[in-house]
């Protein structure tokens, strides 16, 4: 006795986005889309999405507001999204983790290294500086 119905077959893929819709799970493919990821250019965000589309997982990329130039082409970071029933999984697939959402949910501001806190405020010191220096002249004439 065959495990296959023989009598039924398969049809091929009809095209390339048939098959990609073939390789899908419903289960995965609902709610809104959550970042699950940060790539940091296409080729990176494309290899995601092919680890998520083999599990089942629906993707797809955004780029980021500072990269979103078409002079970039490939460069420039990538956020990695997905169906929000397929958010869990695709974590794990991808080994992130939510810290970016936890920090926003406790109230606290998400971690930032030192060199940057300490750029920011010789920023903001300079352009303190300058508005006095400004203010300064102002009066004097």
């Amino acid at each position: 006795m065959p495990l296959v119905n023989a009598s039924r077959r398969e049809e091929p893929a009809a095209g390339a986005a048939h098959a990609v819709a073939r390789k899908i799970r419903p289960q995965y493919a609902r709610g809104d889309l959550v970042d699950v990821a940060v790539a940091l250019n296409q080729p990176e965000a494309e290899l995601m999405a092919g680890v998520l589309l083999e599990a089942g997982i629906p993707s797809t990329q955004r780029r980021s507001g500072a990269a979103d130039l078409p002079d970039f082409l490939a460069a420039g970071p990538r956020y990695v999204m997905v169906p929000a029933s397929a958010e869990a999984v695709a974590r794990e697939l991808l080994g992130t983790e939510r810290r970016v959402e936890q920090s926003r949910e406790s109230g606290q501001p998400s971690p930032r290294p030192l060199w940057v806190r300490a750029v920011a405020l010789l920023i903001a010191v300079s352009l303190l500086f300058a508005a006095l220096a400004t203010l300064i002249l102002v009066i004097a004439r």
